[in-house]
């Protein structure tokens, strides 16, 4: 069992998806950080529904681009904090559901829902701003998730489910 969860495949397949989180967010850091964003990588946050490794894969390669984006300490441990929450919360929530589409929407609240809610008060307690900003800043997120996560992630989850499902060896 314990070789079936740390096989060397799963953890290639971890150190692959936190170095696409990390380079994808430095390919188009311009919208991957700062108060107005649309952190690309976050399609990623998809891959929990179907490959458990990427839980923490995400959370590595979010505190690395946190990094990498200069943000502020608190800002690099409890955003990707954020990202480990939501990854862990989609995975046990649609681990018993049938229903692609269901799937889907469900896996993709946490990531969504978390961040939009979650960042802008780790952003006022880092960098400060007035407190009507917070809502400015939930919708800009609102948006920039649902986009990242939803029409960017679920083809993505749509891919590797359908190479997962055929057999493919890199994906079972």
């Amino acid at each position: 069992m314990f070789k079936e969860k740390f096989s060397t495949i799963s953890l290639a397949r971890a150190g692959i998806i936190a170095a696409l989180y990390i380079a994808v967010s430095f390919l188009v850091m311009p919208i991957s950080s700062g108060a107005i964003q649309i952190r690309v990588s976050e399609a990623l946050t998809m891959l929990a529904i179907v490959l458990p490794e990427s839980i923490p894969a995400l959370f590595i390669g979010c505190a690395f681009a946190n990094i990498i984006t200069g943000c502020a300490p608190y800002d690099i441990i409890f955003g990707s904090l954020i990202t480990l929450v939501a990854g862990v919360l989609t995975f046990f929530t649609t681990k018993n559901i049938k229903s692609k589409p269901l799937k889907i929407f469900i896996g993709g609240l946490f990531p969504v829902l978390l961040n939009a809610f979650l960042l802008p008060l780790i952003w006022k307690w880092c960098y400060g701003f007035l407190d009507y900003i917070y809502i400015v800043q939930v919708l800009l997120l609102l948006a920039g998730q649902t986009v990242s996560v939803y029409a960017l992630g679920t083809p993505l989850y749509l891919t590797v489910d359908k190479f997962k499902q055929k057999g493919i060896k890199f994906f079972n």
